[in-house]
């Protein structure tokens, strides 16, 4: 792996620094795109002398993209992301915007049921339900009964509670009425936060037509706001996206950790792991481990197909407010202006992010 220095270096001192990183970033895309060896060797030795972990946010940006092209040209990209399996400390509303609006959604689909099962078709790692159940356990009326399929929890509230796991699968297209042990006095709702982008890009929309069927109540989704699917076979357009996001995401986090922060050090590094995925990684680990991302417009289409759409209401959109507000000013909330998509968007200074 090319090697880098561990502090922070001060060569590119111009007031033109960002704009002469993000040329020499395209140049050396461009170089690997048409195989040049002799540009490429220029441009890593121009990219190794500006690249720190530790630096600030273009000296970042250029150790791990770096890092991720050289993975893509010695072909060692797989090897290198399952390496880097970093745990990310959770500093941004990123993950918990998902889980609230979910979440309302939920709860006014399922208002006046008494029995409520949840598919819960996630890798959040089961933190999203502690809020549900506290807000199922302060209920007025009668407590509900909520069995929850392919979850776990350590704390149930008081709330009649039934663990349904799920083995055997091998993909969602196989997730059946038996399977998930679905009973007939049931109202369904199936949870998919970060979990449909993990599906074969080919097999998506057949998928998504497949859940309703299942006698769902309500369908959630939550997934980054970017297209890396239209842009996999074109190298140029797919790093374009990747800089786009990962520039979001590194001034986002410039401006919520100190320079020498362990925690900001350990969230660039897993953010880290995902250019390595999407740039240098060949197919067969993308089909494996599937996370190719589409755009809100193209996950809404595949969804129009299948079922119809609905908006937030003005509560969940509150309560969503009031989460951003325990973060930075430069969170945001976007409901979707547009006719064929239904939903809300997590911004970061006015770009959508989730």
């Amino acid at each position: 792996m090319q090697s880098t220095n561990n502090q922070p270096k001060n060569r590119h001192t111009s007031t033109n620094k960002s704009t002469d990183f993000g040329e020499l970033l395209r140049e050396c895309a461009i170089a690997i795109s048409e195989k040049d060896s002799n540009k490429i060797h220029h441009s890593f030795w121009m990219l190794n002398e500006l690249a720190s972990p530790y630096g600030d946010c273009d000296q970042k940006l250029a150790s791990y993209f770096l890092q991720a092209f050289f993975c893509k040209i010695t072909e060692s990209g797989q090897k290198c992301y399952k390496t880097l399996a970093f745990v990310a400390e959770k500093n941004s509303p990123c993950t918990t915007f998902g889980h609230v609006a979910s979440n309302g959604t939920i709860l006014e689909a399922l208002e006046s049921e008494n029995k409520l099962h949840i598919v819960d078709i996630s890798n959040t790692l089961c933190t999203q339900w502690p809020n549900l159940l506290e807000a199922l356990a302060t209920k007025n009326d009668e407590t509900p009964h909520l069995k929850l399929s392919n979850g776990n929890v350590r704390k149930t509230y008081g709330v009649p509670f039934e663990l349904n796991v799920i083995s055997g699968l091998n993909h969602l297209g196989e997730l059946i009425k038996e399977s998930l042990n679905i009973q007939n006095d049931e109202a369904i709702a199936i949870n998919c936060i970060g979990a449909l982008r993990r599906i074969q890009v080919e097999e998506r929309s057949a998928t998504i037509r497949m859940l309703p069927s299942l006698n769902t109540r309500v369908m959630t989704i939550v997934e980054e706001e970017a297209d890396f699917c239209n842009s996999r076979m074109d190298f140029l357009k797919c790093f374009k996206e990747c800089l786009r996001l990962t520039t979001l995401y590194f001034e986002m986090l410039e401006e919520s950790f100190p320079p020498t922060s362990n925690e900001r050090l350990m969230l660039e590094r897993e953010y880290s792991r995902s250019i390595i995925r999407i740039l240098s990684c060949d197919d067969d680990i993308v089909d494996r481990d599937s996370e190719c991302w589409e755009s809100s417009v193209q996950w809404s289409e595949r969804l129009q197909e299948a079922s119809s759409l609905f908006g937030y209401s003005n509560d969940i959109v509150d309560d969503v407010e009031v989460l951003l507000k325990r973060y930075r000013s430069g969170w945001s909330l976007r409901l979707s202006e547009s006719g064929h998509e239904s939903g809300i968007y997590l911004t970061w200074k006015e770009d959508p992010v989730v």
